[in-house]
Formats: structure tokens, C-alpha cells, sequence
């Protein structure tokens, strides 16, 4: 399946940390994780997906795909900016939130929107988001919502 990961571009160690465990867990079970292709959760849940052997896509908000992380084995540019935020919530089956802040809530709304089922590790408290303590429960999440 596809599972777009989000989160803040700017994170601690430990969210860093989660957001890499989640993507090589991922990654290890044949998932297609899409992110936003940049710095901090994308980065690391990417990087984590690699190492797992999992495939990276990465929507980008510029209008060259080269500004992609070292992890993103398909850059996509939009050109849109934050606009972007609607690809990466419609284009997976299931959305993890890791930490984040303005940007990762729009991403989570647009899921809601999109009708697609939203875990968060760390990230807001706000109604129709379920919440669960480790990576292991996250991609469980995601794999028992399809």
C-alpha cells in the first residue's frame, strides 16, 4: 500500500528517531511511503524506508525536483508551495502524522477530507486523529484500516 508519512520539516532527535523507525518498518514490509521530499520527518521517514527497502516518493513544493532529500527515490514537483499538502494527503491509503506544526495539520485535515484513515505519533491532539505511543503501532494502524 501507499502511506503518506507527514510531519514537522524542523524536528528533535526523538521525533527524528520515530519517523525513522516508521519508515524502515515500511520500507521492511513492502510498503510505498510518500512524503513531502524535504528536511525532518520527510527526511527521516524516508531515509528509514530506504534502509528497509521500501520505495520513496517525494511531493515537493517547488518547481524543481532535485531540491529533494538524499531518500527520495521519486521527486515530484508541483510548484505549488503548501498547496502541495492536498497531493501528499490524497495520494496515500493511509496517512501517519509525527510531530509538526501548521503545515502537518493542514496535511491531517486534508486526509479527514480525503476520507483517509490518520495515526499521529507526537503530533496534534484533534478530533478523528487516533493516536498510538511507538512506530510498531502506526504501521499496524495503517496496515488494519486499509
Amino acid at each position: 500500500m501507499r502511506v503518506s508519512v507527514i510531519g514537522g520539516s524542523s524536528v528533535a532527535d526523538e521525533s527524528y528517531d520515530i519517523a525513522e523507525e516508521v519508515g524502515y518498518r515500511l520500507g521492511q514490509r513492502g510498503h510505498t511511503v510518500i512524503c513531502g521530499g524535504l528536511t525532518g520527518v520527510m527526511r527521516a521517514v524516508a531515509e528509514g524506508a530506504n534502509n528497509g527497502g521500501g520505495t520513496t516518493i517525494g511531493i515537493l513544493p517547488g518547481e524543481n525536483y532535485d531540491g529533494a532529500n538524499a531518500y527520495i527515490d521519486i521527486p515530484i514537483a508541483t510548484g505549488m508551495g503548501h498547496a502541495r499538502n492536498s497531493l501528499v494527503a490524497m495520494n496515500g491509503d493511509a496517512v501517519i502524522a509525527i510531530d509538526g506544526a501548521w503545515g502537518t495539520l493542514s496535511e491531517i485535515a486534508l486526509s479527514k477530507v480525503y476520507d483517509r484513515p490518520v495515526v499521529g505519533l507526537n503530533t496534534h491532539d484533534v478530533p478523528g486523529l487516533d493516536e498510538v505511543e511507538t512506530a510498531e503501532e502506526a504501521v499496524a494502524y495503517v496496515e488494519s484500516n486499509r
